[in-house]
């Protein structure tokens, strides 16, 4: 039936006892069932009549787009992933309880890509262009109760094309909610917490609220705080009373002691709830909204960088677009969790959202794991980098965009700074870029007063940025790539704060940082392999992440976790000049960003007598490297942290290493092995237990092995995934950025030996059986258990 009851349950429980309807604000996974799409520009499609009998049945979040197919003549181009784009409609069947006609409705979205229309009933609701900015209409005027059938519909357009530099998505990608409130009620996004006093024995949280009333006569009602700890301990509450006129809205802030506060850090990112009740005085209803937040101060200095809690961090920082490989721009968000701590373990601290805003929920997963964010809002101004991008719209919709992106995210301990543009080619013209600009960082600090605002500054000597004026507007002088000549800049002007906001994988980057003590830190390009910003056609990718698509470490990657990680490391590779690949090597990695390309294997196509490249990627204070149990010699750690390199002949065998620190104890190993030919397949998944729901998936990564259980980099075997029980499989990947293979199917070929399956837990109980079949190798099987 696809008509959609919401729990009435619950909600008519909650509206006679006075409170909220908050079992529906609280289950956003409801609402998002049983939509209805088309792909297709539809006449009358916001009619509530429309017959939709035939449209497709689809759960939000959606990215159709990325269901392809990949056609090098899609208008979306390299760009875009040579994904499609085009026009779609979604429509929504609902009914609502008379007994909530006394409620103020909302429907709320986190994003929709993009140029949206949303109807309810027939009636226009507003439109949106920006497909990353989150943003809400009121329902109440125009909906029905009882039995009469609600229709939400909802029009997006990426038909105009190229309107990117990566892929983008379509459809309504992210999560959707259904809300209602009390007549007197707090405004979306209208809670600002911060903490404008820090000392280990004490803190002070400000809570600012923005109340309103949407009745016809003055409203008095009581505001109430209450602090919960992190570990759950509730403390003292705080309350007042205000009156709210009619039609009208009122400010009030509480400033609320706290003893003894646990800071959010890195390494234990303490994170508070404020609950905040109104209840009314002069009616009828109680309602609550909940705030996380975290006790921490985080200040960009002159001569330390950056300083968390009154210690120096260096900013380690990676960028990261908003899509996921074979999710699209639809992730969920345990695959975002894969990813971040897979990033962890390299040393990876901070990371840049390039460059748009991202899901909120992703800056939830930074809250709890303890990661420091540059959240970013746009990656041009009115100069545009493509025909129908955002310079369409910057004028108009630009300060809109960003004050609603700020007051969504403020709350988030783990954002630090606000980006306002990435590589913005309209800073040539001084004079309009200024002006630009200084509106931008001002709505960004009436939004949020409490952190600072930077851009990612675009080749600003030739512009002239640090000389005419234009970068000291900002709180936090950003330039992307070229780290000398922002250390020049400071030098020059030492009041200035500096930041990398965009930079290489080589040692010269990473020199700049390590040496300059002023230096906040640095955002690499990027963490994770992402669709679009191919160059040539079949690449549907670019391969500049420490991670592949898959959230496999890439060989180059260790070189960065020697210089980043915390304890001691060693990763043997193999260096291989392009030129020395035979003609159907896969292209390993892409268009990669050195002049050699790293194998993290013992296993090279050239059996004949020749010489390897060999490096060792460590911290250790020395490195002994070992050929079949020979040893090869033993070099000390280089002062400028370059690889230690070894030329070896080859034969087949161990390659080994061992690395010792000042004492000569052995303190890191790695080995690498030859392989043998393919026997069978071994299944490892990401977790062995799977809850329900859109957010919850599970990786299973197929790996091509040998005799004895090595890995064989070259298997290209094509391996087909089936799951029975109570999960359905979703999507497969293999990192390849020149496949077109689709991402939604049963089977995928082996890349260097691997492949991935997700899975996603549906109705029912019992355990959830994944198995991998391919043509002349042994099948797997791995067992998840149902939560």
């Amino acid at each position: 039936m696809r008509f959609y009851r919401i729990q009435w349950l619950i909600a008519l429980l909650t509206l006679s006892s006075g409170l909220p309807l908050a079992g529906l604000a609280a289950a956003p996974a409801a609402f998002e069932a049983d939509w209805l799409f088309q792909r297709a520009d539809v006449v009358g499609g916001e009619v509530a009549t429309l017959d939709d009998k035939n449209w497709s049945p689809v759960r939000l979040p959606h990215d159709w787009s990325i269901a392809g197919p990949f056609a090098e003549t899609n208008e979306t181009g390299g760009a875009g992933a040579f994904l499609p784009g085009g026009v779609v409609w979604y429509r929504k069947h609902f009914q609502l309880p008379t007994a909530a006609s006394n409620q103020v409705c909302r429907i709320e979205f986190d994003g929709v890509m993009q140029n949206s229309d949303v109807w309810i009933n027939g009636q226009p609701l507003g439109h949106r262009p920006f497909g990353y900015v989150s943003f809400s209409y009121p329902l109440t005027g125009h909906l029905h109760y009882g039995d009469a059938d609600n229709v939400l519909a909802v029009r997006c357009d990426t038909s105009a094309q190229p309107a990117s530099r990566w892929y983008s998505g379509g459809g309504i990608y992210r999560h959707v909610r259904l809300t209602f409130a009390n007549p007197v009620h707090v405004v979306p996004d209208g809670i600002f917490i911060s903490t404008p006093e820090i000392s280990p024995q004490s803190a002070v949280i400000s809570a600012a609220v923005t109340l309103t009333n949407e009745t016809s006569q003055s409203q008095v009602v009581t505001l109430r705080h209450q602090v919960v700890t992190p570990k759950g301990k509730r403390l003292t509450v705080w309350s007042t009373n205000a009156a709210v006129m009619p039609g009208g809205s009122s400010d009030l802030m509480a400033l609320i002691p706290i003893d003894r506060p646990q800071l959010w850090d890195l390494d234990q990112p303490a994170l508070y709830r404020l609950i905040t009740t109104v209840v009314s005085v002069t009616g009828v209803g109680r309602q609550s909204w909940t705030n996380t937040f975290g006790i921490r101060s985080a200040v960009f200095t002159t001569n330390q960088g950056f300083v968390l809690n009154g210690q120096k961090v260096m900013l380690k920082g990676v960028c990261l677009h908003h899509e996921a490989g074979a999710f699209g721009a639809a992730v969920p968000l345990d695959v975002w969790e894969q990813r971040l701590l897979t990033l962890r373990q390299l040393g990876v601290n901070a990371i840049r959202t390039a460059h748009n805003p991202p899901a909120p929920e992703f800056l939830d997963l930074c809250d709890r794991l303890g990661f420091l964010v540059m959240d970013e809002m746009f990656d041009c101004w009115t100069v545009g980098k493509n025909p129908f991008d955002y310079h369409l719209y910057f004028e108009e919709w630009s300060l809109r965009d960003e004050a609603d992106t700020i007051r969504r995210d403020r709350n988030h301990p783990s954002v630090i700074i606000y980006s306002v543009g990435n590589e913005i080619h309209d800073t040539p013209q001084a004079d309009k870029a200024k002006r630009i600009l200084a509106g931008l960082v001002a709505t960004a600090h009436a939004a949020d007063p409490t952190r600072p605002v930077t851009q990612a500054l675009f080749r600003p000597n030739v512009s002239g940025d640090y000389t005419n004026g234009l970068a000291d507007l900002l709180d936090v002088v950003g330039t992307n790539y070229l780290d000398n000549e922002l250390l020049a800049a400071q030098k020059a002007k030492p009041s200035r704060k500096i930041m990398g906001t965009e930079q290489r994988h080589d040692l010269p980057t990473w020199l700049w940082l390590r040496d300059n003590p002023s230096h906040a830190g640095q955002f690499l390009w990027t963490g994770v392999d992402y669709l679009g910003e191919s160059r040539r056609w079949p690449l549907i990718g670019h391969a500049s992440g420490l991670l592949d698509r898959t959230a496999a470490i890439k060989p180059m990657a260790y070189e960065r976790q020697s210089w980043w990680g915390p304890h001691p490391v060693l990763h043997l590779v193999r260096r291989t000049a392009p030129d020395d690949r035979l003609p159907d090597d896969p292209g390993y990695g892409g268009e990669e960003l050195h002049t050699q390309v790293q194998f993290a294997d013992w296993t090279p196509r050239q059996t004949a007598a020749h010489e390897e490249k060999v490096e060792a990627y460590a911290n250790t204070a020395q490195v002994e490297l070992f050929l079949n149990g020979k040893s090869l010699g033993s070099q000390t750690i280089h002062r400028d942290a370059s690889p230690r390199v070894w030329r070896v002949p080859y034969a087949p065998g161990t390659l080994s290493a061992v690395g010792r620190d000042e004492h000569g104890r052995i303190v890191a190993r790695d080995e690498l092995q030859t392989a043998g030919p393919a026997v069978r397949l071994v299944l490892e998944a990401s977790r062995n237990r799977l809850a329900e729901g859109f957010d919850h998936v599970v990786q299973v990564r197929a790996r091509v092995v040998d005799q004895a259980s090595l890995e064989v980099p070259r298997a290209n075997a094509l391996i087909t995934f089936t799951v029975s029980g109570p999960g359905r499989l979703v999507a497969v990947d293999n990192a390849d950025p020149a496949s077109v293979e689709p991402f939604q199917a049963r089977q995928r070929q082996a890349y260097h030996g691997e492949c991935v399956a997700y899975v996603q837990a549906g109705p029912g109980i019992g355990p959830i059986q994944i198995t991998a079949r391919a043509e002349g190798l042994t099948a797997a099987t791995c067992i998840l258990k149902k939560k």
